[in-house]
Formats: C-alpha cells, structure tokens, sequence
C-alpha cells in the first residue's frame, strides 16, 4: 500500500492552511505565507512579493510585511544572491554570466548581482571550467577532434562561459590528451 508523503509546499494543503488561518486578516496571512516559503528555502524579495501578489494580498499589506521581514533579516537579497553565487558555481559549475542571468530571474537588484558575481574572479572560473572539461573529456574519446571540440565548448558555453575561455580551456585539455589542435584557435 503506497502511502502519500504530504510536503510542506503542497499548493492544496498550503491554500487550505492559509484560509483556515483569519481570513479577514491578510497581514496575518501573508506573514504565514512568507514564513512557510521561508522554511524550505531562502528567497528574494522579488519571489515573496509575487508569491503574495498571486494570493491576492494587498499590495499594501504585502509591502509592510515585507520590510518588516526585510528589518529583521528574514529576506536579506545580498546574503541570498552571494549564497546562490558560491552554491551554483561550486555545485553546477556556472560561470558569472549564467549567475547574472539566474539572480536577475529572481529579481534580485543589479548591484547585488554585481557584487555576488564579483565573488568569483577569472582565475576561479577558468579553473572550474577545467575542471567540467576534463569530467566531459573521457566521454568524447573515440569521437574526431572537431565534434570533440565541439561538444567540449558548448557544454561551456551553456554554463555561461564566454567563447573565448571556452576555446582557450577546451584546447589546452586536447593539447594534455596528444590531440593535434592546430587550426584550432578560429572561432567555433
């Protein structure tokens, strides 16, 4: 017998809960709304606003609870974008450009952005993409240099490495391996 395992972010338990507590009350409300999605995660500003705005919290009321929670440093964006810098670009090897991109989707300020991806200097993020092509590299063997390159430098590139990098890393790794890489330094 499968038994159902109930999650916090469940949206028909969370509705119900969030009815159940005083109706009348949206502040009080929207505090339980911020606090649930807190649990589980951190989040901007951003996403707690448009999670209340699609409970239809008064944006009046979303505002106030949200600088409250902003005063006592349940939302801190700073804090939340240098985490984000430091987990994705160690776990998922994103470079800076990527990281750009995904904090803006979050709505964090592009100051924040700025400083959290200034974590990370070229030297770092050259290093990390070493390392993604010499995990990748064992998996292209057998295949002829140019879809090796290829294959190598895309990976890169959709992890927001720029192509030059890309280039230069993917090179150097068929280079270590005895690959002859001549003609190799145009554009791909």
């Amino acid at each position: 017998m499968a038994r159902r395992t109930e999650w916090l972010g469940d949206s028909t338990d969370s509705s119900r809960a969030e009815k159940e507590l005083s109706p009348q009350d949206p502040a009080e409300r929207a505090r339980a709304i911020c606090l649930r999605l807190l649990t589980g995660t951190p989040r901007t500003r951003k996403q707690l606003a448009d999670a209340l705005h699609k409970r239809e919290i008064p944006s009046d009321v979303a505002e106030e609870v949200l600088s409250r929670f902003e005063d006592v440093g349940l939302i801190d964006d700073a804090a939340f974008a240098g985490a984000w810098v430091e987990s994705r670009h160690h776990g998922r090897g994103l470079a800076r450009r990527a990281l750009a991109r995904e904090l803006r989707t979050k709505g964090v300020d592009s100051a924040l952005i700025d400083e959290a991806v200034g974590q990370l200097d070229s030297d770092q993020e050259e290093e990390t993409a070493r390392e993604l092509v010499a995990r990748k590299l064992r998996s292209t063997r057998g295949l002829d240099r140019d879809r090796r390159l290829r294959r190598l430098a895309s990976m890169l590139a959709r992890k927001g490495y720029s192509e030059g990098m890309a280039l230069r890393v993917v090179r150097q790794a068929l280079e270590e391996e005895g690959e002859d890489t001549e003609g190799l330094d145009e554009p791909f």
